[in-house]
């Protein structure tokens, strides 16, 4: 498909539902699962989303999803909405394009998800970091991706993409382990990892890929109050998540890593911390059909994560009220107020899909969701409305 990405941005945004106006109406409530509109009144088009805070603005940056015929591929790129009660957003364009150069990694078609951008105050830059299919390889090329900018909406620009730490020992590497990386031992079939426990099975793919880089699906980034920046991720098939350290540049990995729950089969990470304690929500791996999510906490971002189980409560937990996590963010000026951000997923029609976001409360370090038809964030000093 030969189709300029700007002239297919504003044919996709055409394409896009209209409603009121921010003018005429605005929006005053979150409302979990419904359209949501932008300033212009129409739907908000940023999925698999992260946000960053600057200056006093919150900054949203996420997937631009096509129509139907197009899939869940990338003919745009990321874009970027600004707002500063989280509840009526701009569209401040695309941060991020797809490239019109032959020999880019981000031509029309690829697979371009789960931007999340951080800010680097020793540089000035703004760094995103994104899961990345090249083009015609499916979900199989299992890549990350780096771009920068010098402003907060961009333009970024692609810097590279990479599987990463290979040749890379994690920090909880265990001997048993470590021997079979040095004996080299990759050559297991198919037929003998049915008959492995999903554990054993992890090992193997992390084996497989320890001098080539490991796999990196689905992802967050985390910045700790030091500045230390972290990447999570879902590799060894989406068998295992790994925390992985950023260097200073927030660009690169610093080859400091831990793997966490091999074999169980996580993806979807968001990282958040509240207080001293570092929590981690979780989803499990049933393509794009939702599922139960997961809650952990640690005292230390290395851990040790203690796992409480599913944070959802209520009619329909058991699939996160029909969500995916993507990202927890900490509200600016407000103490213990977190907000969840799941996408509710519409595969055969991505452009449609929706966003459910809930407030989090806690009992002791558990985080507990509750679905609610509409809340707003005066929820936080109070309990939250929980739904029929």
């Amino acid at each position: 498909m030969n189709v300029h990405p700007l002239a297919l941005a504003a044919f996709c945004i055409a394409s896009l539902p209209a409603f009121a106006s921010h003018e005429e109406s605005g929006v005053t409530h979150f409302l979990p699962g419904e359209v949501w509109p932008d300033t212009s009144g129409i739907h908000i088009n940023a999925h698999g989303a992260g946000i960053l805070h600057h200056d006093g603005v919150y900054y949203m940056f996420g997937e631009h999803k096509s129509d139907a015929s197009m899939g869940t591929r990338a003919f745009v790129g990321i874009r970027v909405y600004a707002s500063q009660d989280l509840l009526n957003w701009t569209d401040r364009g695309v941060a991020l394009p797809v490239s019109d150069d032959p020999l880019s990694e981000i031509p029309p078609g690829c697979v371009m998800e789960r931007p999340k951008v951080i800010f680097n105050e020793h540089t000035g830059t703004f760094v995103m970091w994104f899961r990345l299919d090249l083009k015609a390889h499916g979900y199989r090329a299992a890549r990350t991706a780096v771009a920068v900018a010098d402003e907060v909406t961009g333009p970024y620009r692609h810097l590279y993409s990479t599987r990463p730490n290979g040749g890379r020992f994690p920090t909880n590497i265990t001997d048993e382990l470590k021997e079979r990386v040095l004996r080299g031992d990759t050559q297991i079939d198919a037929d003998q990892r049915r008959n492995m426990s999903k554990p054993e099975r992890a090992d193997t793919y992390f084996v497989r890929d320890f001098y080539g880089g490991q796999m990196a699906r689905d992802m967050t980034l985390y910045q700790d109050d030091d500045g230390t920046a972290y990447h999570i991720f879902a590799a060894e098939e989406n068998m295992t998540l790994h925390i992985a350290e950023l260097d200073q540049t927030y660009t690169r990995h610093t080859g400091r890593y831990m793997r966490l729950w091999p074999g169980g089969h996580r993806e979807a990470p968001a990282m958040f911390k509240r207080g001293d304690t570092y929590h981690l929500i979780t989803s499990g791996c049933t393509g794009w059909k939702p599922n139960a999510a997961e809650h952990a906490h640690a005292p230390s971002i290395w851990g040790p994560w203690t796992i409480t189980g599913n944070p959802a409560v209520g009619p329909q937990a058991n699939i996160t009220f029909d969500s995916q996590s993507t990202f927890v963010l900490p509200v600016d000026g407000m103490d213990d107020a977190f907000i969840f951000m799941g996408d509710r997923w519409e595969p055969q029609d991505p452009i449609t899909s929706s966003y459910v976001w809930l407030p989090i409360a806690f009992e002791g370090d558990r985080a507990i969701l509750r679905n609610t038809d509409r809340w707003g964030l005066d929820v936080f000093k109070r309990p939250v409305p929980a739904r029929p």
